[in-house]
């Protein structure tokens, strides 16, 4: 086992990533923000009444994730899809203003994903979802596709993001796979799962489910849904059997993180968050350091560390959140030595 992370080791790692190109893949949408206060219950119905204060836009997401390893300092490329209508545009245009390139495939047959969240009070209220999750159309994913060959020769580590949205399926996979396969070195394949899409992830690096996700995907093949390490662990191993991914990161929210090198070496890192307001786009967060560490150059255990901190901080504001280095850099240097258990 490898020597237990040092929160120094993780600070200089934020250094190393500065300008480091990654490339992300997957699901983008757009994400609406509508802010206020609760004062009375409607006399229409058993419902809160908010008074909106404020509205903001970011982008959701891949493109979320593409935002965190931006502001984590090392340099994205976004390749996603987008409808042809004024959301698309309008994400288009924040992720231009944030300096994030991107190539967005627009599909006319398709709305762009919203999803618009309504908080009163530092607290969800309902959240509003607007789009479809078939299939791109044959255009649009062929676009992406070609787009995949000439992008991961120039990247150390790449992302797949999915939100079962429709842009990541076998074919892109599959083409993902193809393009790296001819690769010397490799570019490291990391991939935030969802299960419907279990079939699809065969011999990635990396596998990031949390666990909803890894009970759901070990279900369909049988695993009992138990509690505590024992069921993460079953779970973990019958992962490995139908994915047969190379690692898995199991996020386990306030329990923190399984991390499984191998099917015979499970570390439980504890989570570092102080308080929790809201866990919206904490996965993307994770994901982002994730890319960050293994692209500058520490091993998985290190990535998974610096992770669990990005996620602290992710948790403990509202909204999906673009967590950055100054935050991180900060919250490393406060850290003590984190204290791990071997579950296998």
């Amino acid at each position: 086992m490898n020597a237990a992370p040092d929160p120094a080791r993780l600070a200089a790692a934020l250094d190393a990533v500065a300008g480091r190109p990654v490339l992300v893949v997957g699901d983008s949408m757009l994400d609406h923000y509508l802010l206020g206060d609760v004062g009375r219950i409607s006399p229409e119905a058993p419902v809160p009444v908010v008074r909106v204060a404020s509205e903001r836009h970011t982008a959701g997401g891949a493109g979320n994730v593409a935002r965190n390893i931006a502001a984590l300092g090392a340099k994205p490329f976004l390749v996603t899809a987008t409808g042809d209508d004024d959301a698309g545009r309008m994400l288009a245009a924040i992720l231009e203003r944030e300096g994030i390139e991107a190539l967005l495939v627009r599909d006319r047959s398709r709305p762009t994903t919203i999803k618009t969240r309504i908080i009163a009070q530092n607290q969800q209220v309902v959240r509003v979802d607007r789009e479809s999750d078939a299939p791109l159309a044959d255009r649009a994913r062929q676009g992406l596709i070609d787009a995949l060959a000439g992008l991961v020769r120039q990247v150390g580590v790449v992302v797949v993001s999915d939100y079962a949205k429709g842009v990541v399926g076998s074919e892109l996979m599959a083409a993902l796979r193809a393009a790296v396969a001819g690769l010397d070195p490799k570019p490291l394949v990391l991939v935030d799962p969802k299960p419907a899409n279990a079939a699809c992830y065969a011999g990635v690096d990396l596998l990031t489910p949390n666990l909803k996700e890894t009970l759901e995907m070990a279900g369909a093949r049988g695993v009992a849904h138990e509690a505590g390490p024992r069921g993460v662990l079953r779970a973990g191993l019958a992962l490995f059997k139908s994915v047969r991914c190379k690692h898995l990161c199991v996020t386990l929210g306030p329990d923190g993180i399984a991390l499984f090198r191998s099917p015979s070496d499970v570390t439980h890192i504890p989570t570092v968050a102080k308080r929790v307001y809201d866990v919206t786009g904490a996965g993307d967060s994770v994901m982002a350091a994730l890319a960050c560490g293994l692209a500058a150059g520490l091993d998985l255990l290190d990535a998974c560390m610096l992770s669990n901190y990005c996620a602290g901080i992710a948790v403990s504001q509202v909204g999906a959140v673009a967590v950055t280095r100054a935050e991180l850099a900060a919250a490393l240097d406060a850290a003590a030595p984190p204290v791990m258990d071997r579950w296998l």
